[in-house]
């Protein structure tokens, strides 16, 4: 069993007593449950440098990274430095996250926030609104073409915007549907953990223009945005980079200057 297929199968059981701990009704009752979103799509397509600044304490593939950040400090470091949203990783077995981290980063900033988990389940979804996402994730990898139709348009029905992530181009032909905003291309292998950027440059023609396309992981320098954006990317998921850093809020904000000049 790899990496992902274990996760997946603590998520589904996460996911179970989650359900029986807390009723949707609890969720849908939530002071944030109606509020109209910001939506990420749009906040990257009319972005300078579109960077989706990510929050990740460690990682499978990494170990720790930063576990000393005040998710509120970082994601206010995050919208002064001008990022054109913020992704919360809540995920606790693997990333030590929580949904916690999405509600304090809602209470601090303003700015869209992605909710960056392995989604199986519209439950995971009913908690990313109430919990303040204006966005959610889904991985090709472990979802059907029927499980991500029906969990993005769920999220639509919500009013969040969906991001949708693939690693190849078996993953990315079976995705395609009108209920998506954004097609991320991760240039790391969730398998191997190997990371390139040809993945993304490869899929790139592949993503009919309807979508913003995304790339993800493994983007670290100026020179590899200004290459992407040649292949028609207008955003760039940025995590690691960041949060390696003692302050990650002043490291994207010299970054993005740099991409701006």
């Amino acid at each position: 069993m790899n990496i992902l297929d274990q996760i997946i199968a603590d998520k589904k059981k996460e996911v179970s007593l989650k359900k029986e701990l807390i009723p949707t009704s609890q969720l849908e009752a939530s002071a944030l449950f109606d509020r109209k979103g910001r939506s990420l799509a749009l906040a990257l397509k009319n972005s300078a440098t579109g960077i989706i600044a990510e929050h990740k304490r460690r990682s499978p593939s990494k170990g720790t990274i930063n576990q000393n950040t005040n998710v509120g400090q970082v994601a206010k470091g995050y919208e002064r430095a001008g990022v054109s949203g913020m992704s919360v990783l809540t995920d606790i077995k693997y990333f030590g996250g929580s949904l916690e981290d999405l509600l304090l980063a809602r209470a601090s900033v303003e700015m869209p926030l992605l909710r960056k988990e392995f989604i199986i389940d519209e439950y995971q979804i009913l908690e990313a609104k109430a919990h303040g996402a204006d966005a959610i994730l889904l991985i090709a990898a472990v979802l059907t073409r029927v499980e991500i139709k029906t969990l993005s348009e769920f999220a639509k029905s919500l009013g969040l915007n969906v991001l949708l992530e693939v690693h190849n181009e078996a993953e990315l032909h079976k995705s395609v549907m009108p209920s998506l905003d954004m097609l991320g291309v991760n240039n790391r292998d969730l398998k191997t953990f190997t990371v390139s950027l040809d993945t993304s440059k490869t899929l790139s023609t592949l993503i009919p223009d309807d979508f913003v396309k995304v790339s993800e992981s493994g983007i670290s320098s100026i020179d590899a945005i200004k290459d992407l954006k040649q292949y028609g990317f207008q955003g760039f998921l940025i995590g690691e980079n960041f949060m390696k850093t003692e302050n990650p809020g002043k490291s994207a904000d010299e970054f993005i200057k740099l991409v701006k000049s």
